[in-house]
């Protein structure tokens, strides 16, 4: 398939993803000057990043950052999502990636066009040194809020997973960082105009949090607006010895959240592992992945793996 073949099926996805729009470092609140006429377009961004990634890719592979829609931004790596989103009094970023990852993510930031600095909240999915390794490196470079759930600040404050984790027996450490503020499920978080949804997803891990928000595409193009939904990992994968049957409270806290999940606000769908959602895939074929497929396989596989245990 060629780069041009590629790049219209990527953009479909995007409904012809915006203009590249930068933002004033030095100011506050963040002002957004012209787009530099040697930024990268978004065709461009795109095809680097298709050019770059596979479907399922290292952890801490560098990608070039591209525009999802609007204000919207994939930061992330190859094998980890980390999604910037921009508004003119300051940004959020949802997810890190891990500890090396988050040199990446930096990076990314400024290659959009946008100064770290003006990061105002880090916003987690799931407790992981995956996912969130690197908080305390960007919340160093940025000085942003670090918003979390309850159970998930308790590990955020120590560096070490809560014991209910499925996976506490395997997981690493991370450094420990300050928690700003806590929310639970529902409460909207307010940045400027922006709001963002907060919804508990455990399942993955005790403190997962899922996130909603609406991207509409720059001022002077076409009107294009949609609600997106970045979804917790909700895969049921535990350490050697830990039995999601001998938790039954745990398995039906499981099962809410994919039934949140299925009836989320979402118009189109990222996840933490960018392979869980097939992002690349649907950027290439210009699927839009959808959170009522994604409700409907994670429930699939949580069957599975309480029927695998129930045959042992």
């Amino acid at each position: 398939m060629s780069v041009k073949t590629l790049l219209v099926a990527a953009l479909s996805l995007a409904a012809t993803a915006c203009a590249n729009t930068a933002a004033q470092p030095a100011s506050d609140p963040v002002v957004a000057p012209p787009a530099s006429e040697t930024a990268p377009t978004p065709r461009e961004r795109v095809a680097a990043f298709l050019e770059t990634c596979e479907e399922w890719d290292e952890w801490d592979k560098p990608a070039p950052p591209f525009q999802i829609l609007g204000n919207t931004w994939y930061v992330g790596t190859c094998g980890i999502s980390a999604i910037l989103v921009t508004s003119p009094e300051g940004h959020a970023l949802i997810d890190s990636g891990t500890e090396r990852g988050a040199e990446i993510v930096l990076a990314n930031i400024e290659a959009a066009g946008f100064a770290p600095r003006d990061v105002r909240y880090l916003l987690p999915s799931h407790e992981h040194f995956d996912h969130v390794g690197g908080f305390a490196k960007i919340r160093e470079a940025t000085g942003a809020d670090v918003v979390a759930s309850s159970i998930a600040a308790q590990v955020f404050r120590s560096g070490i997973a809560s014991q209910d984790d499925p996976q506490a027996a395997m997981l690493d450490p991370i450094a420990p960082v300050e928690v700003a503020r806590v929310v639970g499920n529902g409460e909207v978080l307010q940045l400027g105009d922006m709001e963002f949804t907060a919804h508990a997803t455990p399942g993955h891990t005790p403190g997962a949090l899922s996130w909603t928000w609406t991207a509409c595409s720059n001022p002077g193009e076409p009107p294009i607006c949609r609600r997106i939904a970045y979804v917790d990992s909700l895969s049921p994968i535990a350490a050697d010895g830990y039995r999601f049957s001998d938790h039954p409270a745990y398995v039906g806290a499981f099962r809410t959240s994919i039934d949140r999940v299925r009836a989320l606000p979402c118009d189109e769908l990222y996840t933490p592992h960018p392979s869980a959602s097939g992002m690349i895939g649907n950027m290439r074929t210009g699927k839009i992945a959808s959170c009522t497929d994604y409700a409907a396989a994670l429930t699939r596989k949580l069957d599975e793996r309480l029927a695998k245990e129930a045959a042992q």
